[in-house]
């Protein structure tokens, strides 16, 4: 992607653009948006006095008179033996909600309420809902939360803590997001899935690991993968970075997603669609990403890949890292099992430097681990 003189929202299947100054969540056709690209800031354009991903600010499409900020980021980076090796951790449930989401939800919501929303829409069971459920709390703005109506409601308590107004509805996780889509014309949809700015702040990542590692890229870098927002958000970060001058070249990316719902990792691996099944990485259960033609171009760009974990796998790995006092959601501990397979496979040599993204507490996941554990809750 080339540089833009002049940022606006932009469709990157076709080049069209919209400007930034009117609120919008998707192209007029419904088409998904990122922002045109520029070139990234260097070290002296952080502001080392803010400790959250505000830091970064210099790198987002303009600055909020006020930005909605509860000390998200800079989160801790562990050295861990793993299975396979020596790996980074990047600690992304040190955060308010206790996800990564909270990046993203910080700097959406911020350029929002700096353009006039007030009132926001989002549709997520998990994660992305309770991130939005509290910035818009911080922020004095009302939220609007859809949920399947099958949901357990203890999915749904920290968004109802946060005051956001929860609404069930009836049939699947895309019945959900289609009734959102139809009330987007009365709330303004901010969604973690669609609106670019979420990017923007998933982005900091990116910035974060090079600040982490003495203003360096690392050699790969491992996420979960569902919607692919961490993929795109360090495509998008280490890119700026790139065209700035501060590193030489993009970290090797790779996606990692359960067997069961992986079609981003399926179609980079030249494998056929398959449909969905449930999975114990149910905060990557994505049948329908999106970005797939993005996330695609983001691990072909830089020369990463996808791996595909079964639920055993998955299982292993996420009681493996708890044994080792690093209690994760199922979800993120497969980006651990992916980097002891890319190891065996010789995909990452053992002086290279790789940092495996965890993304969520396992306090959110305590059900899942009392059934791997055959515990009564």
């Amino acid at each position: 992607m080339q540089t833009s003189p002049r940022q606006s929202y932009l469709d990157p299947r076709t080049g069209r653009t919209w400007p930034l100054d009117v609120p919008r969540w998707c192209g007029d056709a419904r088409e998904p948006l990122l922002l045109s690209p520029r070139t990234g800031i260097g070290r002296d354009d952080i502001a080392r006095g803010v400790r959250s991903i505000w830091r970064y600010a210099a790198a987002f499409p303009f600055a909020p008179g006020a930005p909605i900020s509860m000390g998200e980021g800079c989160t801790p980076l562990v050295e861990r033996q793993l299975p396979g090796g020596t790996a980074l951790l990047k600690c992304e449930w040190f955060m308010p909600t206790g996800s990564f989401k909270d990046r993203g939800a910080s700097v959406m919501l911020s350029l929002l309420r700096d353009q006039g929303v007030t009132n926001v829409l989002e549709d997520s069971s998990g994660n992305g809902g309770a991130a939005v459920s509290a910035y818009a709390a911080a922020g004095g703005m009302a939220a609007t939360i859809f949920v399947p109506a099958s949901t357990s409601p203890a999915k749904t308590v920290q968004s109802r803590a946060a005051g956001a107004a929860i609404e069930l509805i009836p049939g699947s996780r895309q019945d959900c997001a289609d009734a959102a889509l139809a009330k987007s014309a009365e709330i303004f949809y901010a969604s973690h899935n669609w609106h670019p700015f979420f990017l923007e702040g998933t982005k900091t990542l990116a910035y974060e690991l090079w600040e982490d590692l003495g203003f360096q890229a690392p050699d790969h870098v491992i996420v979960p993968c569902g919607a692919g927002s961490n993929v795109l958000g360090c495509w998008l970060g280490f890119g700026e970075l790139m065209r700035a001058g501060q590193i030489a070249k993009l970290p090797r990316i790779w996606a990692a997603q359960p067997a069961n719902c992986g079609p981003i990792a399926r179609a980079a691996l030249g494998l056929p669609a398959q449909e969905a099944k449930p999975t114990i990485a149910e905060g990557t259960a994505i049948a329908q990403p999106l970005r797939l033609p993005e996330c695609l171009a983001a691990l072909r760009e830089s020369e990463g890949g996808a791996v595909l974990l079964e639920e055993a796998e998955i299982a292993e790995a996420s009681l493996a890292l708890a044994r080792t006092g690093v209690y994760v959601e199922p979800t993120c501990a497969q980006a651990a099992s992916a980097f002891m397979k890319l190891r065996q496979a010789g995909r990452i040599a053992a002086e290279e430097t790789t940092v495996v993204v965890l993304t969520g507490t396992g306090l959110k996941s305590t059900p899942r681990y009392a059934e791997m554990l055959g515990v009564a809750l």
